[in-house]
């Protein structure tokens, strides 16, 4: 049924929350139902088990009030290697994915990106065929959710796959 599982990562306690069910998922889920013609089958798992495909998206709104605008210009191109502190948080973050799925015996692959979180999700679904996301919410409401907006409402009112919001203490929120 799940073949390529999206797990937006940004490393904190909420996101590793939602990566014991993708984890979960995926290795309950045969990849041998995905269509052939795929580029994501073509990927998938020897083992048959769907493949969590771990993103931590470097948000170029948030970095540009704290970095230059040099710095900036490099995370847009994916020079990420020049900045340590950035790309050690991004191998931390999807380190902790793929280590979570190795654990079970199933095929992860991580991806860094940088852009605006929502459309760059909505990129690696398209990009990765991706038929799940699987991703945590901070749970904020009222005003710090009209100011700061979530980017897991946006996801699950912008996708058309399903999306599995958990919740920081790892109980299933949302579904759609």
């Amino acid at each position: 049924m799940y073949d390529n599982i999206l797990v937006p990562t940004d490393g904190s306690d909420t996101a590793e929350a939602a990566v014991d069910r993708a984890v979960d998922l995926a290795a309950k889920y045969d990849g041998h139902e995905s269509r052939s013609d795929s580029l994501a089958n073509q990927n998938a798992s020897r083992s048959g088990d769907a493949t969590i495909h771990a993103l931590y998206v470097v948000d170029i709104d948030a970095v540009n009030y704290s970095l230059g605008t040099e710095q900036v210009d490099r995370i847009r191109q994916g020079k990420l290697d020049d900045m340590p502190e950035v790309r050690d948080a991004a191998d931390d973050a999807t380190g902790y994915v793929a280590g979570a799925a190795a654990a079970m015996g199933v095929d992860a692959r991580e991806h860094v990106r940088a852009g605006q979180p929502v459309r760059v999700i909505q990129n690696a679904i398209d990009e990765l065929d991706a038929d799940l996301v699987v991703m945590g919410s901070h749970g904020r409401s009222g005003i710090s959710r009209a100011l700061l907006g979530s980017v897991a409402e946006k996801v699950l009112r912008k996708t058309k796959i399903p999306v599995l919001v958990v919740d920081a203490h790892g109980e299933e929120a949302e579904e759609a």
